[in-house]
């Protein structure tokens, strides 16, 4: 626990350079693009004269140097200030308070979804690789793959939504419902169904792949060979043994898909309008708001140093030569 605990400590030291280059280099970016908050306001009512511009940048605060802004976005950081929104005229840190939540009840379940049923049935296709179970599993998982998340959730919405009735197609719960406690969080889940699998499916054909593989692989070690030679039986051997070595390299590859499906969720927030981070993030594009852009991807970093931080003492726990080496130094 306590090379654990030494691996962590080491892990967030090492964050702080890279959340500062994310934020100089998203902050540079955004100056690098064509246009701003005043121009898209004023493209929404059709122009204006250079006058109403000079006042909306001035009281937008994009007068003056990149650097001296960034200075002050940097300074209001280190008080916990993400800014203040252009286009909603709110605090930043409120409305990431307020969407985040939908975005994380999203990507929870649906890598709570991919990664158990993936492990399972990647499990069921190589305990016997080569096996009919394993040839349909592994054709199955490779066709799911290939199917783009926002296809796969307007099908869902066709057949579930729009013919059989059984999902809502949109939203992140009833709206004015007035439920409270366990009706309200039933109704939540039983608008997240159709979001959590379009976005989970995906991921589990991916995880599935990787058990099968690493299972398949691992039925040539010694230690498997020897498990056979004491007389152990088949399923012993495939749940316990090799399983479990098979299952490292999917939590590594659970900590490198936290970003990727940090950036499906935008999409398929778009698909099933759940005010969540990603659609935040898409007005913020189509405003031209930087700030509250910045802000965006800044929690968007943070939350996959957070998950990595997570996978990293996990790994540390499950196989004790993780991180020795970086704690002995």
């Amino acid at each position: 626990m306590n090379r654990a605990l030494r691996l962590l400590r080491r892990r967030l030291v090492s964050s702080i350079p890279v959340l500062l280059i994310v934020i100089v280099g998203s902050f540079f970016l955004l100056e690098l693009a064509p246009g701003d908050a005043a121009d898209a306001y004023l493209l929404s009512i059709g122009g204006g004269d250079p006058a109403l511009v000079q006042a909306l940048r001035q009281s937008y605060g994009l007068e003056g140097s990149a650097l001296s802004r960034l200075w002050l976005y940097l300074t209001s950081l280190v008080r916990l200030d993400l800014g203040w929104s252009v286009i909603f005229n709110r605090p930043i840190s409120g409305l990431i308070l307020e969407r985040l939540p939908n975005t994380l009840w999203l990507m929870g379940s649906a890598v709570a979804l991919s990664f158990t049923v993936g492990s399972a049935l990647g499990i069921v296709a190589g305990s016997k690789p080569g096996s009919w179970r394993d040839r349909m599993l592994s054709t199955g998982s490779l066709a799911l793959y290939a199917v783009p998340s926002f296809w796969l959730g307007l099908v869902l919405i066709v057949v579930f939504s729009v013919q059989l009735r059984w999902f809502p197609t949109a939203g992140i719960e009833t709206i004015a419902s007035g439920r409270h406690g366990l009706a309200r969080a039933r109704d939540i889940a039983w608008h997240l169904a159709l979001p959590v699998a379009a976005l989970g499916l995906i991921y589990l054909a991916l995880f599935l792949r990787m058990m099968r593989t690493g299972m398949a692989e691992a039925w040539r070690q010694d230690y498997a060979l020897a498990a056979r030679a004491r007389g152990l039986g088949h399923r012993r051997i495939a749940v316990f043994h090799i399983a479990r070595n098979a299952l490292l390299p999917l939590v590594t590859m659970l900590g490198l898909q936290a970003a990727s499906m940090l950036g499906g969720s935008v999409v398929i927030e778009s698909v099933f309008a759940i005010p969540g981070f990603g659609r935040l993030a898409q007005e913020a594009v189509a405003g031209r708001d930087a700030p509250l852009l910045t802000g965006i991807i800044l929690v968007s970093a943070v939350l996959v140093i957070l998950v990595n931080l997570a996978v990293d003492m996990a790994y540390a726990l499950l196989d004790p030569r993780v991180g020795a080496n970086e704690v002995a130094a």
